[in-house]
């Protein structure tokens, strides 16, 4: 009883520091050695204290990677699949991001790359590695093919 009292303790005050989602307070409970049941009986003590809680996970995670990393939706989404979040709670996440702001990130993404590929005169291959960096950010096609094409109507 005693080990499963230090457990939990560490797992709220893990919880406590940042949004945290079920995966992520799994591993770390088997990390601090607790057997699957504990780990069930911590995870229902967890979110009946509101301490763990898959939506507000979501749209903590959305807020995050994208004003702080600047990622599209797409590496959003794939980064909370990865973490075993419900598409509803992905979908709750996704609306956390306003559409103007995220054109307007697109835009100064792609002008930012754009400078940074000065150098390269072929306006093809610029345009095929614009369109890579942005797509690796995680920006649909659509929007990086529009963007792309203001860019260059611009020139």
């Amino acid at each position: 009883f005693n080990a499963m009292s230090t457990s939990k303790e560490k797992i709220i005050r893990y919880c406590q520091y940042q949004e945290r989602c079920h995966k992520e307070v799994k591993n770390k409970l088997y990390e601090l050695g607790a057997h699957s049941e504990e780990v069930e009986q911590l995870l229902c003590t967890l979110l009946e204290l509101g301490l763990i809680d898959e939506q507000r996970f979501a749209e903590s995670y959305t807020r995050g990677k994208f004003r702080i990393k600047q990622w599209g939706k797409n590496k959003i989404v794939t980064g909370l699949k990865q973490l075993q979040i419900s598409p509803y709670c992905i979908q709750k996440g996704l609306a956390q991001i306003e559409e103007q702001e995220y054109l307007e990130t697109l835009e100064k993404l792609a002008y930012k790359k754009l400078n940074l590929l000065k150098k390269e005169k072929n306006p093809f291959l610029l345009k095929k590695q614009l369109f890579q960096y942005l797509y690796q950010k995680g920006y649909e096609s659509e929007l990086i093919q529009e963007e792309i094409n203001k860019i260059f109507l611009k020139a």
